[in-house]
């Protein structure tokens, strides 16, 4: 009775442990993901490197995507933002949110309907303002 309880915590707590140190729990942040830069700007007009460079966030800490951690399971491709890889890409978020969850994307940031991100912003919700910084940054990658 004994070994198979203390097999058991042993491996509950590694699981615990990898999946801290796996999806960034501990120390949110500290890895900042990378920017994509493309060398080939120079031969595009001025009005699409424009249009392009207006997609861009960058990535810091007042990056709203990054401060409250949204990166860490998510990427945002069209803003040239890399993520995690453990949800889908936000790009096409403002437009395909309503139609899968039943409701806009701010409406849906105060009270999600899928389980995980319940638990997700359910242990940290968003403000008004931060919500409304996401649903602009997450527009603008839509676009």
């Amino acid at each position: 009775m004994k070994k198979p309880f203390i097999i058991f915590v042993i491996s509950a707590l590694i699981g615990l442990g990898l999946g801290y140190l796996v999806f960034d729990v501990i120390a949110p942040g500290q890895s900042k993901p990378e920017v994509a830069v493309n060398d080939k700007e120079d031969s595009k007009s001025s009005e699409e490197a424009t249009e392009e460079s207006d997609k861009t966030v960058a990535v810091s800490d007042d990056n709203i995507l990054q401060a409250k951690g949204c990166l860490g399971c998510h990427a945002v491709s069209g803003l040239n933002l890399e993520g995690g890889a453990t949800g889908p890409d936000l790009t096409q978020a403002f437009n395909n949110v309503e139609g899968k969850h039943g409701k806009p994307l701010a409406e849906f940031l105060k009270e999600p309907t899928s389980a995980v991100m319940s638990s997700v912003i359910g242990g940290n919700p968003l403000t008004d303002e931060e919500i409304s910084q996401v649903v602009e940054a997450l527009k603008k990658a839509a676009e």
